[in-house]
């Protein structure tokens, strides 16, 4: 991981950790726990945090901030952001966040102990690389995602071998 990404990953842990954010992100990661309980046959639900919830303190590219809870024993395929890098921290539990090409993927397991090196705890994946998280059967996974577009422009991109350009794309926002 080169400096500058090191740096920036750190100063955003710093304020993701902080007592005052841990305590606004704590009912959006219930919310949405509780809305993936109520959805059996859903692998994933996600809600956008406020950007106010860090003050000030996030770097300027960061544009939206997410949290996604996981399902234990999902595998949600693959996906890329077209439009967004994207920087994830393991908050609760572990997973695997796979990344590359589908077929050729590599290994990036990520847990949620402070006390691990932070590429154990952190991924940032570059725009438009394919990524898929798998995660345990032992329990649901969350994490909490930062974007460098806005909430309601971010787009997932999958694989659809039925459309012209192979892919499909949809927006998080609007769709649950």
């Amino acid at each position: 991981m080169r400096t500058e990404e090191r740096w920036r990953l750190t100063s955003i842990e710093t304020v993701l950790r902080s007592e005052n954010v841990r305590e606004q992100i704590r009912p959006i990661v219930d919310r949405v726990r509780a809305e993936l309980g109520q959805k059996r046959e859903a692998l994933m639900a996600w809600e956008p945090i406020p950007l106010t919830v860090f003050g000030r303190a996030l770097p300027s590219e960061i544009r939206s901030a997410w949290v996604f809870v996981l399902r234990a024993a999902a595998d949600t395929g693959a996906e890329r952001h077209p439009n967004s890098h994207q920087r994830m921290m393991s908050y609760e539990g572990s997973g695997d966040m796979q990344t590359g090409e589908p077929g050729q993927w590599q290994s990036n397991v990520l847990v949620s102990s402070p006390d691990v090196p932070l590429e154990r705890r952190w991924i940032s994946i570059p725009r438009s690389v394919w990524h898929r998280p798998v995660v345990g059967g032992d329990a649901d996974w969350a994490v909490v995602s930062f974007h460098t577009v806005v909430a309601d422009e971010l787009i997932e991109e999958r694989p659809d071998v039925s459309s012209k350009d192979r892919t499909k794309q949809m927006k998080y926002l609007g769709r649950k």
